[in-house]
């Protein structure tokens, strides 16, 4: 015990150079992973669109086709059954995994969710690459400590990098993916978890672009800047966008619930509803089906009147609903951009006619209606706005990006939605308490006895440790403050040492207390109560 003790913290020291290292494995090894992954999808999207071609108007190919259908969710039912960890976006349960709540295995995450996500995005179920990207990226570099013996503190910092990395390589997005990762993911911020994890996303972005090419995921003209007296559209735009977040965060959970009421209902079953729902709207409305970028070109070259966008947006949010309410391992990322990019365009279209506004503008709002729209969802306002400015390749919509999505924040605030990957990670948590609490599984990190975990924290203005001596506070049990940074000087914490705001405090802890640890951690430093 005590030589695990003093090992981690010997090592932490060296943190700012190994890392860096560290990174770069993470990110080549991520990226790499990602890409594959990227291809596989760009195959499945090809040949759905063959096989859609092929059967049309042929009933007997019709039915095939639904027979085919009916397989795949079945070979998907039994991946998510053997590893329940790849169900739904896969970012939650990063997420948890980070702050000491989860555990997943890499050795059966990795295939099952590469595979589970290719054959839904096959099937055409309403799905997005990032969610699945992220968590095959984190679990390159949960793999890269396991191969390497890497204690719990450095894998944490290695499966940030990985995450970073497969947001970078997913959409061509280094900057997005490190402020995800540490926005997000970790929610945490120091200078070597940084330098690591830019290294790693640059990495990942690198040979993937090397490899794919550099254009940016969106490929659509902004002919010119939003002038700044159509700012008050934005303003309007931002609370529709805030609004319709709630919604769809409440809609999907929603859905989540209905598919789990039926008792007749398991994880294969849930799976065939989706894939048939596919195999119908394949037939009657292809384009909402997969992601939906196609959608963003018809919607920027002019294809699409406002009926056409407004039921396309129905249909897309309801067969978005059907698809991850399954639990198929696929995100929502992608497709929530294209939902708030119809939302964007047909908020737009509505201004040309009642507002004569200039239909060149139209694209500006589809743009901004993405950040926006993903803001009020996710409540990341920095990632999305970065996030569209790298997907994009456009740099001269910064301020009103930044108006749209402020607006969406505040107003998804105000109506007290949670942040949808919060409120999956809390559900998840939840599902795992009710079958510890029957006997159905051990205990998340039971057993895992002497390693040993270290975590940071900011004291925040106004916060309970503020302007307090460190003997003054009743800290949690199992937990130890080894170390306290201020002004980019380190110190050695004793009873008499206050507390001031801005310092950096490092907490150790077992593994299977770091979870609860943390959030007590985060309620001293974060709130005045």
């Amino acid at each position: 015990m005590k030589k695990d003790t003093s090992h981690t913290l010997k090592r932490a020291q060296r943190f700012p150079v190994i890392l860096i290292g560290e990174g770069l494995l993470a990110g080549a090894v991520s990226g790499l992973i990602v890409m594959l992954y990227r291809i596989a999808l760009t195959f499945a999207g090809q040949w759905l669109n063959k096989i859609l071609g092929y059967i049309n108007g042929h009933p007997l190919r019709i039915l095939g086709w639904f027979a085919v259908l009916i397989l795949l969710a079945v070979i998907v039912g039994r991946l998510v059954k053997w590893e329940p960890m790849i169900s739904g976006s896969g970012i939650p349960q990063v997420e948890g995994e980070v702050l000491g709540k989860l555990r997943q295995n890499w050795k059966r995450v990795l295939p099952a969710k590469f595979a589970g996500g290719f054959l839904c995005l096959l099937g055409g179920l309403s799905l997005g690459r990032e969610g699945p990207s992220i968590q095959l990226g984190a679990m390159g570099g949960q793999g890269i400590s396991r191969l390497f013996d890497r204690g719990k503190t450095e894998e944490r910092y290695l499966m940030t990098c990985g995450a970073s990395a497969g947001l970078a390589a997913a959409f061509h997005a280094p900057l997005a993916g490190v402020m995800f990762a540490l926005e997000e993911i970790h929610k945490g911020f120091s200078v070597s978890l940084l330098i690591s994890v830019m290294t790693a996303s640059v990495t990942a972005d690198y040979i993937c672009s090397h490899i794919m090419g550099i254009d940016p995921v969106f490929q659509f003209e902004l002919e010119h800047v939003l002038p700044q007296d159509h700012y008050w559209m934005l303003l309007i735009l931002g609370v529709i966008l805030g609004l319709m977040g709630a919604f769809y965060n409440k809609v999907m959970l929603k859905a989540q619930e209905l598919y789990k009421k039926p008792k007749c209902l398991n994880e294969t079953t849930r799976l065939v509803i989706a894939f048939l729902a596919a195999g119908v709207l394949g037939i009657l409305m292809p384009s909402v089906l997969g992601s939906g970028g196609d959608l963003i070109v018809s919607l920027t070259d002019g294809e699409m009147v406002l009926r056409l966008v407004i039921l396309t947006f129905v249909v897309k949010f309801l067969f978005s609903a059907v698809s991850f309410g399954s639990g198929a391992p696929g995100g929502i990322f992608f497709p929530l951009l294209i939902l708030g990019a119809l939302i964007g365009g047909a908020f737009a279209m509505t201004g040309v006619e009642l507002f004569g506004l200039d239909p060149a503008y139209i694209n500006n709002f589809v743009l901004l209606a993405m950040a926006g729209f993903f803001t009020a969802i996710v409540r990341a306002p920095v990632t999305g706005i970065i996030l569209l400015f790298e997907m994009s390749g456009s740099v001269s919509q910064m301020l009103s990006l930044a108006i749209v999505s402020v607006a969406a924040y505040i107003t998804a605030a105000l109506l007290r939605s949670e942040p949808i990957y919060e409120s999956l990670l809390n559900r998840l948590l939840d599902g795992q308490n009710r079958e510890n609490e029957s006997g159905g599984s051990r205990k998340q990190g039971a057993g895992a006895g002497g390693q040993k975990v270290l975590s940071e924290f900011v004291i925040m203005s106004g916060s309970v440790l503020e302007d307090r001596t460190v003997m003054e506070i009743h800290w949690p049990n199992n937990c130890l403050l080894v170390a306290l940074e201020r002004d980019g000087k380190e110190m050695i914490p004793r009873g008499k040492t206050r507390l001031m705001v801005g310092d950096r405090l490092t907490v150790m802890t077992d593994e299977r207390d770091a979870g609860y640890i943390h959030d007590k951690l985060e309620n001293l430093c974060y709130t005045s109560f």
